[in-house]
């Protein structure tokens, strides 16, 4: 095995990867939002490469990219997304698809390994038009009336017009077949800083949180910002502000230890500084690991809304909007990634939860699955100046190929 272990090309891994970021350049980053043209560029480039790795495929009628193989044994699905979040990094989907790309040109020619590793580039994990839609609509989890009703969060386009539009109308979507793989294998830079700030070179992901998304709205009464003294207001923008204060004096004392909240968008109405609002609304979400405390932390969010709407001024109401199930990793995964790790890494290794969603946790609905973590620059992420160094890059690289060849020898 460890003579195999040198046929894994850093150079040609970094080449790649480069070669992507060429694509859709932004600063130092990307912009390549789903079914754009740097987007759809990259997805023809993987298409292109595939046959260096024995595997053939083509863009589905979602804009999934499934390369497989005709080689007899078992089969293990690795790979992640091209797409990027608006003016982002260069590596937070990309680093996936290319070490699984690798990790098949190295394996699958060789006669000595049973099996091959088949590669999925998944459509929009980022969000544009929904969550997660390319690798639930591999999992069957996607409808024609999803796709209908699925509009771009930036310019409003339907999803139809841009499958239309990208040439990919009509086209089949691609199913994932019953017992056909092992399981899915992903890797992705960690987007935190924890391996960095403790000189670790891999993360081995026990599990994915789960995501809950809030519509918060606040129903006051709109009126003259000159002439309405503040004893009579009923101002929706004041009672949104109070509510978020009251989140973070309250949250803490019910949470778990890697619970994460966050208010992403605030909208007042009508917004003029000359009027009170008179409606306002939150954007709210709750990232963890355990149902439990999710749960928990729903039933004191809807609390708080209560205690406000009682005090008559304003009324708010709290509309669930998103649920993510949270995902634990397969325990032989976990255990190839570290063992990969202490072969070609020094061991220097952690387990660790991962706080962003990725589509592993929904491969993970039907079938084992697993996730590498390399270290990110300063923790950035979802921002051109993300960045990991081109030794972890090269190193997370040889560390993906051989747990892939392990899970495959099993």
């Amino acid at each position: 095995m460890t003579d195999n272990l040198s046929r894994v090309d850093g150079a040609r891994v970094l080449a790649d990867l480069h070669a992507l970021r060429a694509i859709g350049t932004y600063k130092s980053g990307v912009h390549k939002p789903t079914f754009s043209e740097p987007h759809l560029r990259s997805l023809a480039w993987l298409v292109e490469r595939l046959p260096e790795a024995g595997l053939a495929g083509e863009i589905d009628g979602i804009g999934n990219i499934i390369g497989t193989s005709t080689k007899h044994g078992p089969k293990l699905l690795a790979g992640s997304h091209l797409e990027s979040q608006n003016h982002a990094g260069w590596l937070d989907g990309p680093l996936g698809v290319v070490y699984a790309l690798e990790a098949a040109r190295v394996i699958n020619p060789d006669p000595d390994m049973k099996g091959a590793v088949e590669v999925a580039a998944w459509c929009d994990e980022e969000g544009h038009f929904g969550h997660f839609l390319g690798s639930r609509s591999y999992v069957g989890g996607v409808t024609e009336a999803d796709i209908d009703a699925a509009r771009d969060r930036n310019e409003g386009k339907s999803m139809r017009d841009a499958l239309r539009d990208a040439g990919l109308a009509g086209r089949a979507r691609t199913r994932c077949e019953q017992s056909r793989h092992i399981g899915y294998l992903e890797a992705h830079i960690e987007q935190g800083e924890t391996l960095e700030s403790s000189d670790l070179k891999i993360g081995i992901v026990t599990s994915i949180v789960g995501i809950w998304q809030y519509r918060i709205s606040f129903t006051g009464e709109q009126n003259h910002a000159g002439t309405t003294r503040m004893a009579v207001r009923r101002d929706a923008g004041l009672a949104l502000a109070r509510f978020c204060v009251a989140i973070d004096d309250r949250f803490p004392a019910a949470c778990g230890p890697r619970t994460v909240w966050t208010t992403g968008r605030i909208t007042l109405d009508p917004g003029a500084p000359s009027i009170i609002p008179g409606a306002a609304e939150m954007l709210f979400q709750i990232r963890d690991d355990d149902p439990a405390v999710i749960a928990r932390l729903e039933d004191l969010l809807r609390s708080i809304a209560a205690e406000v709407s009682a005090q008559g001024r304003c009324s708010v109401a709290v509309e669930r909007i998103r649920t993510g199930t949270p995902a634990l990793m397969d325990a032989s995964f976990q255990q190839a990634i570290e063992q990969a790790g202490t072969a070609l890494a020094g061991g220097k290794s952690l387990r660790m939860p991962s706080g962003a969603g990725h589509d592993a946790q929904i491969l993970s609905t039907v079938m084992p699955a697993g996730m590498l973590f390399v270290p990110s620059i300063g923790g950035i992420s979802h921002h051109w100046t993300e960045n990991t160094a081109d030794t972890d890059i090269v190193t997370g690289a040889e560390v993906f190929v051989e747990a892939c060849r392990r899970l495959l020898a099993r």
